[in-house]
């Protein structure tokens, strides 16, 4: 197959940069939760959802063709989304991570759209995994990942509800 256009590795490689940049922010704030006292849960399969997401980019580089149109709703559907993940981790701060860390006897974030729905971040990674693909018309790499990104986020909501369930507050959560 031949090498993607410019638009494939324009908007796939800003969203790999933020996703890194995601990484760092991250890795410092599991740092901090863990040297509180946090405990991890469901560190085997953080390696897996790491290579989804990794697979997932490359995916489009590897299978869009290179003289594939940009979808513009798509992509300011793909954009508005960010806002929405903006909130999540502005809302999450310093409790925001990839990981699943949890410090007992502090309370649950209730604030952002916290109040609203346990998991929002999945709910948006999820919409992500859908729309960005579909910004160069690749509707089969949208399914095949977000067919693997649910069936990776039943398991991973299953150990983070059992990791939360202790903590003041969960049960009130919708």
């Amino acid at each position: 197959m031949s090498a993607p256009g410019p638009w494939v590795w324009l908007i796939v490689g800003l969203v790999a940069v933020q996703r890194l940049a995601e990484m760092f922010h991250a890795r410092r704030n599991t740092l901090c939760l863990l040297a509180e006292g946090g405990v991890e849960s469901g560190a085997g399969h953080y390696p897996l959802i790491v290579g989804l997401h990794v697979a997932w980019l490359a995916s489009m580089l590897i299978h869009v063709a290179p003289d594939t149109p940009v979808h513009w709703p798509f992509l300011f559907a793909y954009l508005i989304l960010q806002g929405f993940r903006a909130w999540v981790l502005v809302s999450l701060g310093r409790f925001w991570t990839t990981r699943i860390i949890t410090v007992a006897g502090l309370p649950l974030v209730r604030r952002g759209p916290y109040r609203f729905f346990r998991h929002p971040n999945y709910m948006v990674v999820a919409a992500e995994i859908a729309v960005l693909p579909l910004v160069f018309g690749a509707w089969e790499i949208a399914l095949v990942y977000s067919v693997l990104n649910g069936a990776m986020m039943v398991h991973r909501i299953r150990v983070e509800n059992q990791a939360l369930s202790a903590r003041p507050g969960y049960s009130e959560i919708p």
